[in-house]
């Protein structure tokens, strides 16, 4: 499967770059930038094969003419860190002609680009014949319908109502003022400045310091510019390329097919070589090292030592284990021990949360009665002090003497009330003495100790399943070489057996009661982490591409 170079950048103004400069370098062209008034001019560069400037509907017609579009690209920017355009640098497939290079480039720009609202130019070099490749620069602002630039963002004030903060744009602001939403401006406060509704502000006599609402630092991000600057759009982008290209590859008649993803996503060990360009190719031709060309050198043979070493191994791996039997009970084998460590997990989890429950309850419990102990504690020490006093007083103190029985009578009521609480609460721990809550407090220390072991078990329970799935993930990869009707019809004859051991060994080491709704769960658990459905799905494909193959041959 060949694999074709691609990448994408951002034109920064910041960089020291500018859009007219990359145009006028794609394009082989001279361009004046009105912004910064530099003469960009790239007539003499070689290898230019085709130059295309696309619209869509809303854009002018004048920018048909590059130089135009470009310059109103630099003047829709005023920031010295603007962003101006997306670069995209796409290796076409030597084995088409020009021509097909132009029908390429011409269905993935309409289609995928300018159909979205991009204006786009497209230049196809091809300086030696063995690096044809494409530039694609386009714009990052989407058009209003009357061919204006829209806004990338729009400033969002942070408005209040009620206490609750919340942001609107200007747009939407009208409709949240009559909504009773208020921006918030900067008060002074003592020597603090603090934003505040004026409704609140002014009415307590604050000085406003600033004509400047509270607003979010970036502002809200156009939805267009924010879904084409996201990762997801530019995975959309790299895959919808490989299919324009490796349809056109078909119908070309050739075998040759191009993947957007990694290697790695691809589980393909190899290292991948990197992008030469026309420089080091030349300078090697003229008898120099390049070491772009030295390290791709380097590469090569890393990667066909490597498969020698995978085909070594692999032999290796068919001589230990050569039937297709052995994968198939395997794989059910770890099947079942994922369904039982996820059965575990789930038992476990209902464990902890009833212990969860009962520890919040019974810690509460606690704290209330060391508080109303305290102070019981503390109202009996006073009330007694207070006694001393009284009785220390001579008898004729009649005033000083009535005072303290006052106060020591309300001290006893409010005693007694104390202890009916206390006896309340002893009540709710089961029993009417002390040692009651202190067995409350043991228990607490004894489930809570119970949870950090049953949650170190899930952690190994944890680890077990990784390391399942890992071996699981190598099995499906190691049975690609194998035949698949095989391999399936084997492991669905053997399941019922394993799913029987399953239960089995929950009821011996879990719980004898198996959940019935556990158990389920268990099982549509185990086919996500397993990937089973996925696997099933390609599974299914590959059988499908063997039949037709089997079909097309005979």
């Amino acid at each position: 499967m060949a694999i074709y170079h691609n990448e994408v950048k951002i034109i920064t103004r910041g960089e020291g770059r500018s859009a007219c400069a990359a145009a006028a370098y794609i394009g082989c062209a001279a361009i004046y930038n009105d912004y910064d008034g530099i003469q960009h001019d790239y007539t003499k560069k070689q290898g230019l094969v085709w130059d295309q400037v696309f619209l869509p509907p809303t854009a002018p017609a004048e920018w048909q003419d590059k130089e135009k579009l470009w310059n109103a690209v630099e003047a829709a920017e005023k920031s010295k860190d603007s962003r101006l355009a997306r670069e995209m640098i796409l290796a076409l497939p030597i084995e088409l002609d020009q021509k097909e290079w132009i029908a390429i480039m011409t269905e993935y720009i309409q289609e995928h680009f300018v159909s979205d609202g991009m204006c786009a130019q497209v230049a196809i070099h091809d300086t030696d014949g063995k690096n044809p490749h494409a530039h694609v620069l386009l714009t990052v602002r989407p058009l209003n319908q009357d061919g204006t630039w829209q806004n990338k963002t729009e400033k969002e004030y942070l408005c209040v109502r009620n206490g609750e903060e919340k942001g609107f744009t200007s747009t939407e602001y009208k409709a949240a003022q009559a909504d009773r939403w208020e921006k918030q401006y900067p008060y002074l406060v003592g020597k603090k400045k603090v934003y505040m509704a004026p409704s609140i502000a002014e009415a307590q006599g604050y000085t406003r310091t600033s004509k400047n609402p509270k607003s979010t630092k970036f502002g809200r991000q156009n939805p267009i510019t924010e879904r084409w600057n996201s990762e997801e759009q530019l995975e959309k982008w790299r895959a919808a390329w490989a299919n324009v290209v490796n349809r056109h590859l078909e119908n070309a008649g050739h075998d040759e097919r191009i993947d957007h993803r990694s290697n790695v996503e691809r589980g393909i060990e190899e290292q991948p070589t990197i992008h030469e360009g026309t420089a080091a190719r030349i300078l090697e031709k003229e008898g120099g090292i390049s070491e772009r060309c030295e390290l791709n050198r380097q590469i090569r043979k890393d990667n066909a030592l490597l498969r020698k070493l995978k085909e070594w191994v692999e032999k290796l791996m068919q001589a230990v284990k050569p039937i297709i039997e052995g994968i198939a009970r395997e794989m059910e084998m770890i099947r079942k021990n994922v369904i039982v460590f996820i059965y575990g997990k789930l038992h476990n989890r209902v464990k902890l949360e009833q212990d969860e429950v009962y520890i919040a309850w019974a810690k509460r419990l606690c704290d209330e009665y060391d508080l109303i102990r305290k102070r019981i504690k503390d109202k009996i020490k006073t009330r007694n002090r207070l006694q001393r006093e009284k009785d220390a007083l001579p008898i004729m103190s009649f005033l000083k003497r009535h005072t303290l029985s006052d106060e020591v009578d309300r001290l006893d009521s409010e005693i007694i009330v104390l202890q009916e609480q206390e006896n309340a609460i002893l009540q709710k721990a089961g029993g009417e003495k002390a040692k009651d809550i202190q067995e409350i407090q043991h228990m607490i220390a004894e489930k809570a100790a119970s949870n950090d072991h049953i949650t170190a078990i899930n952690a190994a329970l944890d680890a077990k399943i990784r390391k399942g799935k890992q071996r699981f993930t190598e099995l499906a990869v190691k049975s690609r070489n194998y035949d698949q009707a095989s391999l399936l019809k084997i492991r669905k004859a053997i399941r019922p057996e394993l799913e029987q051991q399953a239960r089995d060994e929950i009821r011996s080491e879990i719980h004898d009661k198996i959940s019935f709704e556990k158990y389920e769960e268990s099982l549509r658990e185990a086919a996500r982490i397993l990937e089973e459905e996925t696997r099933q799905t390609q599974n299914m494909q590959l059988l499908k591409n063997q039949k037709d193959k089997a079909t097309y041959i005979r």
